[in-house]
């Protein structure tokens, strides 16, 4: 270390080349034990200020074996002293301060407390004589001016609650333009409301917007035509096609059967002109030599069953599949029924459409009174329960029978035509009276009715396998349902 010093001496004896070497070996230095890094952390054990070296007494303790000084006698019990603030200066007699002893109700207590939790308001429990004592709340004081300072177990305060509405009575029973009673009216009640201006503007825009999303052309009915087949409407004799021919062999005015009957074994000729399903064909009244058929491709044929056997009319007027048609007694007009939810009347002879029946449902049978007085009534079984009579003369509804719980499919007139029978889905049979009838009878009879009917109500509940009655007919004779036995042939 001494040699190493010693190197200080040697060189140059100028000042900077002295400073130089100064730093060289500042780090061989040593250390100066004034300046050391632990004296300077070190811990002061003894703060400056001088401690409390005066005996302190414990409180619990009751006998002093010494005889203290006043210092000592009031000196703090274990540490610094109270800091000055109210909190401390509070007699406090538990740890969250001071409790006073005061007699409370156990029902009104859990009533504030659950209404602070809920709310977060309660009335002020402190007693300062004060005239608002009970009154003055704590916590949120906007929810509780908002609610008027009702309780959880309260639902709205008396004064907010809307008056009563008044009626205005007259009990006065000897005035007797004025008497009242228990009917009378509320006071301002007004009876009959009518929309504002703007309410009738926005219910027009909503009317008119289901109108445009409905199709308006399903309840336009389209222009009715027909075509006709054969050269020569009428003949030499000026004699149109519905006229009873005589030429055929047979007496087809004749109204007593023929003697003889026999049962179909060969096919005798097939039509055809529909390009779909046929949905009925009904004979010319009396004399069965037409033959009347609507089909699925919305139009109606009318076809010769004698001699040629041709198409003669095609009656154009329905915009859906045709359902049902039936002749009047005369064969000289005809009501077809079709899924356009339209019933229309037609004159056999010209193609003309004389009028024309909206249904709100649509007609899955019609049919004609088969009574000569009552040519002008037709009744209609429809798609939504009900059985509908129509007077052709006015266009209107006459009667409706609304007893069945399922789609009418059939009609059938029995007893002399002055009830009739149909039948529906619901698996049932009902018996009605006419429209003229019902003024004398209720509309839909359930007594009166003979055992047969009675029967064959019962035996449709047990057609449990059955999904819906399609069809009735009388119970009479074959030879009177069938068409002259002159359409069969042994051959």
């Amino acid at each position: 270390m001494a040699s190493l010093l010693s190197l200080r001496d040697y060189g140059s004896e100028s000042e900077s080349d002295l400073e130089d070497s100064e730093e060289l070996v500042q780090h061989l230095k040593p250390i100066e034990s004034a300046h050391t890094v632990g004296k300077d952390l070190q811990l002061v054990v003894s703060p400056e200020k001088e401690l409390d070296d005066r005996r302190h007494i414990d409180p619990s303790e009751k006998e002093l074996k010494y005889n203290p000084k006043y210092d000592e006698l009031y000196a703090p019990v274990l540490g610094p002293e109270a800091l000055h603030s109210k909190y401390h200066e509070v007699d406090r007699n538990s740890l969250a301060g001071h409790v006073e002893t005061a007699h409370f109700n156990d029902f009104e207590f859990e009533s504030q407390r659950r209404t602070f939790t809920t709310y977060g308001y309660a009335v002020d429990p402190s007693i300062s004589g004060h005239p608002e004592d009970g009154r003055r709340y704590i916590g949120d004081l906007s929810s509780a001016k908002k609610t008027s300072g009702i309780t959880v177990f309260e639902t709205q305060h008396k004064a907010d609650l809307p008056p009563k509405r008044r009626r205005d009575k007259n009990d006065d029973a000897s005035d007797t333009e004025g008497f009242k009673g228990p009917w009378a009216k509320f006071e301002n009640e007004k009876t009959v409301m009518k929309p504002s201006e703007e309410e009738q503007h926005d219910l027009d825009e909503i009317l008119a917007k289901r109108q445009k999303r409905r199709k308006q052309n399903d309840d336009k009915p389209i222009e009715e035509k027909s075509l006709l087949h054969i050269k020569d409407a009428y003949d030499y004799q000026g004699r149109s096609f519905l006229h009873i021919p005589q030429d055929v062999g047979v007496n087809l005015k004749s109204p007593d059967p023929p003697e003889k009957c026999f049962m179909p074994k060969k096919l005798i000729h097939t039509w055809k002109g529909h390009t779909k399903g046929v949905a009925a064909i009904r004979w010319f009244p009396k004399s069965a030599h037409l033959l009347l058929s609507c089909s699925m491709d919305t139009k109606i044929k009318i076809w010769e069953v004698f001699n040629n056997r041709r198409c003669i009319r095609t009656y154009m007027g329905h915009k859906q599949a045709v359902r049902d048609a039936c002749f009047d007694n005369t064969g000289k007009q005809f009501l077809s029924a079709g899924y356009d939810r339209f019933i229309k009347l037609w004159d056999t002879e010209t193609g003309d459409c004389i009028s024309r029946f909206p249904s709100r449902k649509i007609p899955y049978c019609v049919k004609f009174n088969p009574d000569d007085g009552n040519q002008n009534l037709f009744v209609a079984g429809t798609s939504d329960k009900k059985i509908v009579c129509w007077d052709i003369r006015s266009a209107e509804i006459v009667q409706e029978y609304d007893r069945h719980l399922g789609a009418v499919n059939t009609i059938t007139f029995i007893d002399e035509n002055r009830r009739f029978v149909s039948t529906s889905d619901d698996k049932s049979l009902r018996l009605c009276f006419l429209a003229d009838q019902t003024r004398r009878r209720k509309k839909f009879v359930k007594y009166d009715i003979p055992a047969t009917f009675l029967e064959a109500k019962k035996a449709c509940k047990k057609m449990k396998g059955f999904l819906a009655l399609p069809i009735v007919s009388l119970s009479l004779p074959l030879l009177q349902l069938m068409p002259p036995s002159t359409m069969w042939s042994r051959q």
